[in-house]
């Protein structure tokens, strides 16, 4: 049997460390990824906090003299989200030029009067107006926060049959449950850090300690 010459036996030595080198490239790679969009829906849908326009729209009636107790409800929930949510103004936007334009200049009186009176300060509260036409426009209040969101979903860049042929999620997949779940979050900065913890209830915990110190049973009735 011939004996290998010395350069075929380093060109030998080469070969298997090039191939021992792409087989560790491949073992490398990450497993969640297919071609340029990630397989995990939350990575290509993330969760992040940004700025976003809280708004409220309220029907007045060119007859109305003042507010339902069915409106006045709503501004008090927009206040207690206000009050959990942000720091800055409110502004309460009324119509001018519509043919609800005297009733509404009455209603934000009153509209003010319920901000306040729902822990709302009056100097966070701006007014304004805007150009309406036609027989009714609203009374708008707004306030910017920072909320949990995601992109628009709606985004189908290829044709579906080609994800499905790969084998792969196509592009919109999870936008729809990555949005609710962002619209759930109550207190955005969960996502960034845990809150404090509540403090401990001192007389429970030596009512506890003494009963287990007794041999008692150290559960509620």
């Amino acid at each position: 049997m011939p004996v290998p010459s010395p350069m075929r036996r380093i060109a030998f030595a080469g070969l298997m460390i090039a191939t021992a080198g792409l087989v560790q490239g491949c073992a490398s790679r990450d497993s969640m990824s297919t071609s340029s969009i990630p397989d995990d829906y939350r990575s290509r849908h993330p969760i992040t906090l940004s700025e976003a326009e809280r708004t409220l729209d309220i029907p007045i009636a060119s007859g109305d003299s003042r507010l339902t107790v069915g409106v006045s409800d709503a501004i008090r929930g927009f206040a207690a989200g206000y009050a959990s949510s942000s720091s800055g103004s409110v502004l309460i936007m009324t119509p001018e030029g519509s043919a609800n334009s005297v009733a509404s200049s009455n209603a934000r009186k009153q509209i003010r009067s319920v901000l306040t009176s729902s822990g709302v300060p009056a100097r966070k509260i701006a007014e304004t107006r805007y150009a309406a036409s036609g027989t009714s426009a609203p009374i708008r209040l707004s306030y910017v926060a920072m909320t949990a969101m995601t992109h628009p979903c709606g985004n189908w860049p290829e044709d579906l049959s080609n994800n499905t042929m790969a084998n792969k999620n196509w592009e919109n997949f999870g936008c729809a449950s990555q949005s609710n779940l962002a619209a759930q979050i109550a207190n955005p900065m969960d996502l960034v850090t845990p809150r404090g913890m509540s403090p401990i209830d001192a007389e429970r915990r030596s009512n506890v300690i003494g009963l287990y110190r007794d041999g008692s049973n150290t559960a509620t009735e």
